[in-house]
């Protein structure tokens, strides 16, 4: 999946209704543009693009008062909160997804329920454990990575990784069942995003010349 679509959907969402800066600087906060493809480009497009799939519904503002173009302002449809939530629960337990995914959806973890949550995080153990089966059917620990020349170091970094993305969702899954967070109905979760006007201090560029009020 492309957390592009995610992290997009995701800010709309939690806004209500946002334009493209908006969602660009907050995602900028979050960091995304670090460790995703969320770039000024890409943010843009798939506002676009999710528009005329039906996910984002567009609202047409009235030009400045400055002279400058009208602002395009996104809200999120019946349809579009199907395909977050969707992409949302893919991203929770897919063990092989890319990195920017599994953040990206964690930005999102307390859209869900609390027992929702966890089910899902569970699942993604599951892969890892029948991931890791897979690669020890050709590949003995014990053996070290030498057994299979170098080559081995990739069966053993697999495991590795396994290993470690197994330990940090326990871990996870423990502070969730210990009452952390504030996840859906059970009363106003935290929302980092930005208000309309809100310096950022992560910010990396200037308005599309489409969201100037």
């Amino acid at each position: 999946m492309s957390a592009i679509r995610l992290l997009v959907l995701g800010a709309v969402r939690q806004h209500g209704r946002a334009h493209g800066y908006q969602v660009r600087n907050d995602l900028e906060y979050w960091g995304a543009h670090e460790w995703s493809n969320a770039k000024p480009g890409s943010i843009y497009h798939a506002l676009k693009q999710m528009a005329k799939q039906g996910l984002l519904r567009a609202h047409e503002t009235a030009p400045s008062t400055a002279g400058g173009p009208p602002r395009t302002e996104y809200e999120i449809t019946e349809q579009g909160s199907e395909e977050f939530f969707a992409l949302l629960r893919e991203a929770l337990t897919a063990y092989d997804q890319k990195p920017d995914s599994l953040t990206a959806a964690l930005g999102f973890l307390v859209d869900l329920p609390r027992d929702e949550a966890v089910a899902l995080l569970r699942r993604r153990i599951e892969g890892l454990e029948r991931w890791r089966t897979t690669v020890t059917e050709d590949y003995t620990p014990e053996g070290g990575p030498e057994q299979l020349g170098h080559i081995g170091e990739i069966m053993n970094l697999w495991l590795h990784q396994a290993d470690a993305g197994a330990a940090w969702t326990r871990g996870l899954i423990d502070r969730i069942e210990g009452g952390a967070y504030t996840f859906a109905g059970e009363g106003e979760p935290f929302v980092g995003v930005l208000a309309d006007g809100q310096e950022n201090p992560y910010a990396t560029g200037t308005p599309h010349p489409g969201d100037r009020a």
